[in-house]
């Protein structure tokens, strides 16, 4: 019986199946399953003769290095993000929405290292060499040093990169249109886009230079082919941005050398992405502090303490399934905060319709900002507008208890900073605290923060109808 030489594989997940069918079991997607050769490349059967490797030297884990483990590119946000500069013989994946400002990001970068004297090298697979300089010169980086390539043959481009000087840092743009010999499928398929990483990542560690390979993204925001690809790489990043504004930010959801979570922000201008030294200033700068349904949280991203404005909108509902509308944050945390402001602080927003958003595209995922999106929205029931000189942070659990979070310290400082006065904070994170010349006012229970917001609600409407009496 002769051997199978062909195998069905997901192009969403990887999973490798007998037969083509329709939807794939592991990863549900439909019309995704393509079929490729095995007759090569990762996932390929054995050969016929056994192949015999060769012994690799060994080193002792200490010693000292010739040259800097890391370099830094000379643009502050992205050398943040990296955890200090790029490190020697990383493999680095980034991706982002089509037009969020990827290739700008990567040209001003090679261009701020080759200006540093360092060896850079471009090569594009979806744009020719005139469109990239098109590019430098609107961005005015045509006087750097930056060697350019139109090529997708990754043999090609590995025979390249081994002429001549060592370059230090390389950027691939992107990886899902390289292509290899040694596979029999079209570029971006699964094998093809492993294959090649794992060829790019094999001659980062072996040479030593920082290699920059840029990833498509789905519908669903996700980095494009086999998850296995961010498994092999050191560094994942995510550049994310909103039409409706022009900040960028770019995240790193995996470092190896450094912080997770870490956030770089930039602003997209004309003459390219500019950095943002202050980002509080930014998402705070439109702020109108008299509008009830707006609180302050104080964040934590990465390393960097980041005060953002939290914005609630609830009204009475014409139907009979309120709508939930959530920018910036999880639906599933909001319902929880709904949950617990209507069982434990009898506050009933059933028949009412809920918005929620965070001020300037920032995406936001610690629970520390649960105490800030609860007051905004019991501000915007109440028609209370809370204090414009306040701030916010803690983590409400299922009971109503207010429960502490980390960084308290650097929330802190970071609002003294910008001029706010009163700061609303969890009580554990209160204890054994100095004054810092802000006011701290702790909370325990959800329902003392509510009770007192209500009483003030009360306050406002009594006041109200003893102005109407002396009109009257």
């Amino acid at each position: 019986m002769a051997k199978r030489t062909a195998q069905f594989v997901c192009q969403t997940c990887g999973a490798v199946t007998a037969r083509w069918a329709g939807k794939c079991e592991s990863c549900s997607a439909w019309n995704s399953i393509v079929e490729e050769s095995e007759s090569g490349g990762i996932g390929g059967g054995p050969g016929k003769k056994p192949i015999k490797g060769r012994p690799v030297s060994l080193v002792p884990l200490q010693g000292e290095e010739d040259e800097a483990p890391r370099r830094q590119s000379g643009i502050g946000e992205l050398d943040r993000v990296f955890g200090g500069g790029f490190v020697r013989g990383s493999a680095i994946l980034i991706g982002g929405d089509p037009g969020i400002g990827k290739s700008t990001l990567l040209i001003q970068a090679s261009a701020a290292l080759a200006r540093l004297n360092a060896k850079v090298i471009y090569i594009s697979g979806e744009e020719a060499i005139a469109q990239v300089r098109l590019r430098a010169d609107r961005l005015g980086l045509s006087d750097a040093d930056v060697s350019l390539a139109a090529e997708t043959n990754i043999e090609d481009i590995l025979a390249t990169l081994s002429h001549g000087p060592q370059p230090d840092f390389v950027v691939v743009d992107s990886i899902q249109t390289m292509w290899t010999d040694r596979i029999e499928s079209a570029p971006g398929t699964v094998s093809q886009v492993r294959s090649c990483a794992q060829a790019l990542i094999r001659y980062a560690k072996q040479s030593g230079a920082a290699i920059v390979l840029v990833g498509h993204v789905t519908k669903d925001g996700q980095i494009a082919g086999p998850r296995v690809v961010e498994h092999m790489v050191d560094t994942v990043l995510y550049f994310e941005g909103d039409a409706g504004h022009q900040f960028r930010i770019l995240r790193a959801v995996k470092n190896r050398f450094g912080p997770t979570d870490e956030i770089g922000v930039f602003e997209m201008t004309g003459a390219g992405l500019q950095e943002v030294a202050n980002p509080s200033l930014l998402f705070l700068g439109e702020r109108d502090a008299g509008t009830p349904g707006a609180s302050v949280f104080a964040g934590i991203e990465g390393t960097r303490p980041i005060l953002v404005e939290i914005q609630a909108l609830v009204s009475a509902s014409p139907l009979g399934t309120p709508r939930r509308a959530v920018i910036g944050w999880d639906s599933n945390r909001l319902a929880m905060i709904l949950a617990v402001l209507d069982a434990r602080c009898g506050v009933r927003l059933g028949s009412h319709d809920v918005y929620l958003n965070v001020a300037g595209g920032l995406k936001i995922n610690e629970p520390a900002a649960d105490l800030a999106v609860a007051v905004a929205l019991i501000s915007s029931l109440t028609g209370v507008a809370l204090p414009a000189e306040s701030v916010y942070f803690g983590e409400v659990s299922l009971s109503g208890a207010v429960r502490p979070v980390p960084l308290s310290d650097s929330r802190i400082k970071e609002a003294h900073k910008l001029g706010f006065q009163r700061a609303v904070i969890p009580a554990r994170n209160a204890e054994g605290r100095s004054g810092e010349g802000l006011a701290i006012e702790t909370v325990e229970l959800l329902t003392d923060l509510v009770a007192s917001i209500a009483a003030q609600s009360t306050t406002v409407g009594a006041e109200a109808s003893d102005d109407t009496a002396l009109s009257s």
